[in-house]
């Protein structure tokens, strides 16, 4: 059986993938920085550990090959949704942002080539359909996230001869804890699902079925790419 570990665990859309992938014979190992706040789950090691920083990425990769041995994929699902334009951003909320959203996705990627580098491997990020379309009061968390696609390009280059694929998926606004400042909003919440062509917002089971689909072994020949799951947001106009 595959061993994943998922970093951000106890958001929405990582505890929808570890519910997947557990439900598909995987072995995950679940990282977070709030451990009372993990749902139960069967058959996982939950580890203790920031992957914001260098030494918390190494600190969870360290422990989740102590519990589950090899590791053959890695999701990262830690992130922010932070409104706010540009004037109005403090310097202090513009770093956090790159912290949570960025550079966690760098020091995953940098633990995961380490641990992957012989047998190679998959590793998964999150972007959002606001890093290719323009929306405003978005700028801080676009940057951030159109930095996450190109780390996932430049790394997929950089790591594909040692068979390491990397890709992202780049969802619209989805219904979790972190957006509940928009989806409990009634009419937010419908000027939202009124915006995306197939009249909804994202459920977490949507976004955690592509990446766990990105991860899956038989995708060996995917990597270097952007998965747009935003309801056609992205790339659709309404009739």
């Amino acid at each position: 059986m595959p061993n994943a570990l998922i970093f951000g665990a106890s958001s929405g859309i990582a505890s929808a993938l570890a519910h997947q992938l557990t439900e598909a014979g995987w072995n995950v190992a679940r990282a977070t920085r709030s451990p009372a706040n993990l749902p139960p789950l069967p058959n996982t090691a939950d580890v203790l550990a920031d992957g914001s920083t260098p030494e918390g990425a190494s600190t969870a990769f360290t422990h989740a090959q102590e519990a589950l041995g090899d590791l053959h994929a890695v999701a990262n699902c830690i992130g922010s949704i932070v409104l706010k334009p540009a004037h109005a951003t403090s310097a202090d909320t513009w770093h956090d942002i790159m912290k949570v959203n960025l550079d966690s996705c760098f020091y995953v990627l940098q633990s995961a080539v380490k641990a992957m580098r012989k047998e190679g491997g998959s590793i998964a990020f999150v972007s959002s359909v606001a890093a290719s379309r323009g929306f405003a009061n978005h700028e801080a968390i676009a940057a951030a996230k159109a930095g996450v696609e190109g780390l996932t390009r430049s790394a997929a280059a950089t790591y594909a001869a040692k068979q390491i694929r990397v890709n992202s998926v780049a969802p619209a606004l989805t219904d979790t804890p972190a957006a509940s400042f928009i989806t409990d909003n009634e009419a937010a919440r419908k000027a939202s699902e009124a915006m995306h062509p197939l009249g909804r917002i994202g459920e977490p089971n949507d976004i955690a079925s592509a990446l766990a689909w990105l991860l899956n072994p038989a995708q060996s020949w995917v990597t270097g790419q952007v998965l747009g799951v935003d309801g056609g947001l992205a790339t659709l106009h309404k009739r």
